[in-house]
């Protein structure tokens, strides 16, 4: 089963809210002269003792009540390891956790990444308290969204505003254009 990157972005991403963490950070970053598709998901949540994120990979393990088992995180290792990469995750209570995953860009087995922009434009609008940064990289170029800047731009507006998220939505499709445009 094929599933695009974004959906395991999601996810991730989930378990970062669930964790109550109050900023995320997103990196995806192509590096085609390295061969390297990396994605770096980051949160200040309430983290996982060494036991839990040696844990956290394996499908039948969770922490949730409501099922016996978690698939956002095996599912994301797979891919990796299958396209020549691999998946670590770094954590400790009280300190966030940062997983890492790396695929061969080029690799036959790699899943499509798939629409990342409109995945952080959910999650922002999903959890408009929290703050996300939003890097896409492509070799040495990149964009960026940061909720930080848009908060002390709108003042009292919210991030889940529609005209907000309709901007949101626009200003990452149009950089995220720029950035993969052949001719930049």
């Amino acid at each position: 089963m094929m599933q695009d990157l974004s959906l395991s972005i999601l996810d991730v991403a989930q378990n970062s809210v669930a964790a109550g963490a109050s900023f995320l950070s997103v990196t995806v970053d192509e590096q085609p002269a390295r061969d390297l598709l990396r994605v770096v998901i980051a949160d200040d949540g309430r983290g996982m003792t060494p036991e839990e994120a040696r844990r956290a990979a394996d499908p039948f393990y969770t922490t949730r009540t409501t099922r016996t088992v978690g698939l956002g995180l095996p599912f994301f290792k797979m891919a990796a390891d299958l396209s020549g990469g691999g998946l670590t995750i770094d954590s400790a209570p009280g300190a966030g956790t940062t997983v890492t995953a790396e695929f061969g860009l080029t690799n036959i087995d790699r899943p499509p990444l798939g629409d990342v922009d409109e995945t952080v434009a959910v999650l922002i609008q999903g959890s408009p308290d929290m703050d996300v940064l939003y890097v896409r990289r492509l070799g040495d170029r990149q964009m960026s969204l940061d909720t930080r800047v848009l908060r002390r731009a709108l003042g009292d507006i919210p991030l889940d505003a529609p005209g907000v998220s309709r901007f949101i939505g626009e200003y990452l499709a149009q950089h995220t254009r720029e950035l993969l445009a052949i001719d930049s």
